[in-house]
């Protein structure tokens, strides 16, 4: 079944179905729903924009590696 079926099927299921069933259907997904809605959170919105601008030190990956590897050497050693 492919996944507008799916979502055909669902939608249809969840406007006929009883309270009790759309009760325990949205406690499944409510955190997902929630984090979803980040992106409407104004405060979630300005502090990226912050950070975008931040001036802390940034590291390539290869020497995020780098780092983490050192690290790990360290402390297998003590």
């Amino acid at each position: 079944m492919s996944t507008i079926q799916i979502r055909k099927k669902l939608h249809r299921y969840i406007d006929q179905a009883q309270e009790k069933k759309l009760k325990a259907i949205y406690a499944m997904v409510e955190d997902e729903i929630e984090e979803s809605a980040h992106w409407e959170d104004q405060n979630f919105i300005d502090e990226l924009i912050r950070r975008s601008k931040s001036t802390d030190p940034q590291f390539s990956i290869q020497e995020s590696i780098q780092r983490a590897t050192k690290r790990v050497r360290s402390k297998r050693k003590s």
